[in-house]
């Protein structure tokens, strides 16, 4: 039976042994020991958060190698895409995961038999089965954040006023 629930870590504590939240500097240090990162879920579809995610990762701004993982896409932002985990040329750093909670317990099951080190669950994605097959596997384990904006965050593009684009600003011209 897949146990699996959308709250947050400040309203559920953990249910699996030996793992809770990791802190901003542990988030910080799984991202800057990340060269690759398959993201399982993306979409081409520019108003789903996958789409926005990759389209960020991609840019100049990062430097991942990606591996958009969707069996029903064969190419996303140019990219040639993955039908499984097991598929990937290469093993994966993180795995970013863009699925419904019950999913995601065959997700880290995957990510667990290629190699991965972390298993990542984007913002709303709260998985104890998940969590518990992962660190039971020894990848490193973070639900219910978004990847894009932990990244923006630790290279200085986040600030407390959102995002530091420079397209909007108080100042004078």
């Amino acid at each position: 039976m897949t146990t699996a629930t959308t709250s947050t870590p400040a309203q559920t504590p953990s249910a699996v042994p030996g793992w809770s939240p990791p802190g901003a500097g542990e988030r910080r240090r799984i991202l800057d020991q990340t060269r690759s990162i398959a993201i399982v879920g993306a979409s081409s579809n520019p108003a789903r958060a996958s789409n926005f995610v990759l389209t960020y990762l991609k840019s100049s701004v990062c430097d991942f190698d990606l591996y958009p993982v969707n069996p029903r896409e064969p190419e996303i932002l140019g990219m040639t895409t993955y039908p499984s985990l097991a598929d990937l040329p290469v093993t994966p750093d993180l795995v970013d995961v863009f699925r419904r909670p019950e999913d995601c317990p065959a997700v880290a099951s995957e990510a667990v038999e290629i190699g991965a080190k972390a298993l990542w669950l984007q913002l709303g994605i709260w998985s104890d089965e998940a969590a518990r097959i992962a660190v039971g596997g020894g990848l490193t384990v973070v639900m219910n954040r978004c990847v894009k904006i932990e990244h923006a965050r630790f290279a200085g593009g986040l600030h407390l006023a959102g995002f530091d684009t420079g397209v909007i600003s108080s100042r004078r011209r």
